[in-house]
C-alpha cells in the first residue's frame, strides 16, 4: 500500500534552517506529483509546497517563498524540503502528501523558537 515517512523535524533557533525528507513506497514515484503541507495549532491545513511528477514545475505559499526548496529524487523516491531562514510562525507539524493516491504520511513536527 501506499506509504509516506516523514523526518527531519525538530528544534531551530530563528533564522535557521532544516531539511524535511518524505520516502515513498507503494506506487510509481517518478510519476507522481508531491506536495508538502503544514499544520500549525488551531489553524487548518495549508499547502506549503507541490512539485510536479519529473519536478519541471514547482509552487508555493506566498508565505515560504525564497526561503524554502522543494525537491525530488526519483532513483530514492524522496521527496525534500529545505526549509531557510525559519521563522516562529514557520512552527507546525509538515506532511508529506500525495494527491493523486490521496495519501498522507504521519507528520514531522517543526518548532521555531530561541
Amino acid at each position: 500500500q501506499v506509504q509516506l515517512v516523514e523526518s527531519g523535524g525538530g528544534l531551530v533557533q530563528p533564522g535557521g534552517s532544516l531539511r524535511l525528507s518524505c520516502a515513498a513506497s507503494g506506487f510509481t514515484f517518478r510519476r507522481s506529483a508531491m506536495s508538502w503541507y503544514r499544520q500549525a495549532p488551531g489553524k487548518e491545513r495549508e499547502l506549503v509546497a507541490h512539485i510536479t511528477s519529473f519536478g519541471s514545475s514547482t509552487n508555493y505559499a506566498d508565505s515560504v517563498k525564497e526561503r524554502f526548496t522543494i525537491s525530488r529524487d526519483n532513483n530514492k523516491n524522496t521527496v525534500f524540503l529545505q526549509m531557510n531562514s525559519l521563522k516562529p510562525e514557520d512552527s507546525a507539524v509538515y506532511y508529506c502528501h500525495a494527491p493523486q493516491w490521496g495519501s498522507w504520511g504521519q507528520g514531522t513536527q517543526v518548532i521555531v523558537s530561541s
